[in-house]
Formats: structure tokens, sequence, C-alpha cells
């Protein structure tokens, strides 16, 4: 028996399991944001605190 009477359709499978899974992906919303994960890191979580005044010495 040829191997590629094996191949061929573990092959085939192999690519229809690809595609389903990037169709179900892109229905889920998996694709939306492209490009918030790489600025989110650009972004600090708190704002920053004012800096502390000095106390007026007294003259």
């Amino acid at each position: 028996m040829s191997v590629i009477y094996i191949l061929l359709p573990v092959a085939l499978f192999i690519a229809a399991v690809a595609v389903g899974a990037f169709i179900w992906a892109g229905r889920r919303g998996e694709f939306d944001g492209l490009e918030t994960p790489a600025v989110r890191m650009l972004f600090d979580d708190d704002p920053p605190e004012p800096p502390a005044r000095e106390p007026k010495r007294p003259d």
C-alpha cells in the first residue's frame, strides 16, 4: 500500500481542523483588537501621583 493513501487524508483532516479553528476563533471575536495588546504595555495602570510639595521654610 502506498504511503500517499495514508498521508493525504491525514493532511486534509489536519487542514480542515485548522480552517475550522480559524473560523471558530473569528466568529468569537478573537481577532477584533489586534492593536490593543501591543499598545497596552505603554499605558500605566495607575495615574502618577503629584509630586510632594516641600514645606516652606520660615525666613
